[in-house]
């Protein structure tokens, strides 16, 4: 039976706008739209049932018609879904690509970072081999104390803590000295991030194995350094850092870089066709 991955971090429903013709005030603009899970811990965790793994999703929901969705099309993807479904708006994001490929995204991440560390259940980590966690989950509160909880029940049912440090501009809005000190005391024993991230966090965590992104230069895994596969038509690299995390965790680098690679070649975060 291949390993179970667990994700904690946001389950969204993403909202994708493919603008035909550019946009003007007070005008219509055609357009082709797109509704899909979403969420950097929702996205490994689809790319890790795609890839052949084993995957859940821990996540703070809203009863909402956008929470129903979300979890109904993750679920179909073959993730096993987990967490508190509670009153209130699921997280949204809207992203609006224009005709020449820039994107906009305007986010609304709901309920999703009030996770409470009480709220997570034992059951939830049972037979986990890998816990991977959003570096989002580490920048708002209550959901930073949770991560630390289930960084505990991960380790105790013997799983590998892994980080991902997300966004270079969320760690400097949050200050690196203090989303360092938080690392640190989260002690994970696998960090990916990439060169940006890298850089605004100072460097290496003591006792980390540390797996940095290169984007179309490949990835280091550990001083372990591979270049990507060629790719005939980069489509959309959104997700391409989600992938990589989840062939690593299926089958290591070589599944890694394979995974990346098939995302940038297809629009969006998820695996096509799913």
């Amino acid at each position: 039976m291949p390993p179970l991955v667990c994700t904690l971090g946001d389950l969204l429903l993403d909202v994708i706008v493919r603008l035909e013709q550019p946009l003007a005030a007070g005008a219509d603009a055609t357009a082709r739209t797109t509704l899909s899970p979403g969420g950097q811990a929702a996205n490994v965790a689809a790319w890790v049932a795609e890839l052949g793994g084993r995957a859940r999703v821990v996540a703070k929901r809203g009863d909402d018609d956008g929470g129903q969705l979300a979890a109904q099309r993750l679920t179909e993807r073959g993730v096993d879904v987990a967490g508190p479904l509670v009153f209130g708006g699921n997280g949204v994001i809207v992203s609006l690509v224009a005709p020449g490929g820039e994107r906009t995204m305007a986010s609304d991440r709901g309920v999703a970072p009030d996770l409470r560390p009480e709220e997570l259940e034992p059951a939830w980590f049972a037979g986990c081999r890998h816990l991977y966690l959003s570096g989002y989950a580490l920048l708002r509160e209550p959901i930073r104390f949770a991560a630390a909880r289930a960084a505990e029940l991960g380790r105790e049912a013997g799983a590998q803590v892994c980080v991902d440090l997300s966004s270079w501009s969320a760690i400097r809005d949050f200050g690196p000295g203090r989303f360092r000190r938080s690392l640190e005391e989260l002690a994970p024993e696998v960090v990916f991030c990439n060169e940006e991230e890298n850089e605004i966090l100072g460097g290496r965590v003591p006792g980390a194995a540390w797996i940095l992104k290169r984007g179309a230069a490949g990835c280091s895994f550990d001083g372990d350094e591979r270049s990507a596969p060629p790719v005939e038509n980069v489509v959309d690299s959104t997700g391409a850092g989600d992938a990589l995390a989840a062939g690593w965790f299926v089958g290591g680098p070589d599944l890694a870089l394979e995974a990346a690679a098939r995302c940038v070649s297809q629009p969006g975060a998820l695996p096509r066709g799913g």
